[in-house]
Order: C-alpha cells, then structure tokens, then sequence
C-alpha cells in the first residue's frame, strides 16, 4: 500500500491582467524622453586645470607680496603692459575675441546635452531610459532595405531627424522599388521605438554601366 504524501500548499502569485499592464504602459509613454548628456571630462577637466592653475600661481604671487617680496616678473610684465596698452589696438581685439569665442564654445558645452550619435527610444517602462546608436540603426534599416526585391545595394545614413537611403535597383521599375523600399524603410523606423522616429528620404536608381 502507498502511502499519501502530505501536499504543500504553494504560494498564490498575484499578476496583473493584460490590459492592465497595457494600460501602466501607454499611461507611462507620454513622458517625454530627453536626449543623453555627455560627461565632457576633456573640457572639464581641462578648465579646471586652468583654472586650479592660474589660481594657485596668483595665490602665491599674492602670499609672496605680503610676505615682503617683490612680485613675480610676470605679474610686473602684465601690470607694464597693460598700462601702456591701447585696448582698441589689433592685439588686444585680437585677444578679446579669442577670449569671447572660448567662452561661447564652454558655454554651448555645459548647455547642449551632445551625444548626437545615440538616439533615445520610447520609455515605456518607469525609471529605464534605453538609447540606440545611429551606425546601429542605419545597419538595420540597410538589412530591411536589402529585403526588398530589385535592390542591388544600398547606402543608409542615420542623423537626428532624417534617414537617408540611396539604393541601386538593377531589375523592377524604379518607382516600385522606391515604394517598396519606402514601405520598408518605415516600418523599419516604426519598429526601432525611437522617441522621435526620423522622416525617410529614398533616392533609388540604376548602377553605372561598364565599359
């Protein structure tokens, strides 16, 4: 005779229904997906360089001075030179503008986000940010234009809001293809899930004959 096992009673699980969840989704994918900002550890650090530089030097000039010594020569090269120094002569506008153009480009640094190469996807999920790299998404959309018949090759460059394709067609008509390649070339865009999908130009024609 067998004997009967004691059963373990296992643990009720509750999930969420379908359209739950589908709801969660779509409620959450109106938040807009900003672009990724760049470190900048090169212009930063070498600002901060500069700037630790440039202070340490002046702090010691200045301890120097008050501790009865006579100023560094650079400092009494600077005081000379800019008391003689005609400001709306060609150097000093020449300096001044350098000095202006430096400071506009640190500026534009620390306020535009840059990695323009990584293109940010939908977020459809609460705190996951994904991005997609532009190579990465124009070899894609090449694998898709390759699908479409008539296509011999094709070239497919990705930027922020415009996908480009030039394709060489050497069988079909050339406005089939270039619907057909169209078609493609926009699913393709719909299914990378890109927060800002990029309009689609096609350009479609036939290879250079040899000889």
């Amino acid at each position: 005779m067998s004997e009967e096992r004691p059963t373990e009673a296992l643990p009720v699980r509750h999930h969420e229904r379908p359209e739950e969840a589908g709801a969660h989704q779509g409620a959450y994918e109106h938040r807009r997906a900003g672009r990724f900002w760049s470190a900048r550890r090169f212009p930063a650090a070498l600002v901060a360089a500069v700037v630790l530089g440039a202070s340490g030097l002046l702090l010691y000039d200045v301890v120097s001075v008050r501790a009865d010594r006579p100023a560094m020569y650079w400092r009494r090269w600077l005081a000379r030179e800019l008391a003689r120094t005609q400001f709306d002569s060609t150097a000093a506008l020449t300096g001044g503008a350098i000095a202006m153009a430096v400071g506009v480009w640190l500026i534009w640094l620390a306020l535009t986000p840059g990695l323009r190469a990584v293109l940010s996807m939908r977020r459809s999920v609460p705190d996951v940010r994904a991005g997609l790299d532009r190579d990465a998404a124009a070899l894609v959309l090449r694998d898709r234009a390759m699908e479409v018949p008539g296509i011999q090759s094709v070239k497919v460059r990705m930027k922020r809001h415009k996908a480009k394709a030039r394709a060489q067609s050497h069988f079909r008509p050339l406005d089939d293809v270039r619907g057909d390649l169209e078609e493609a070339l926009a699913l393709g865009v719909r299914d990378l899930g890109l927060a800002r999908p990029p309009s689609v130009t096609v350009k479609v024609r036939r290879p250079a004959k040899k000889g």
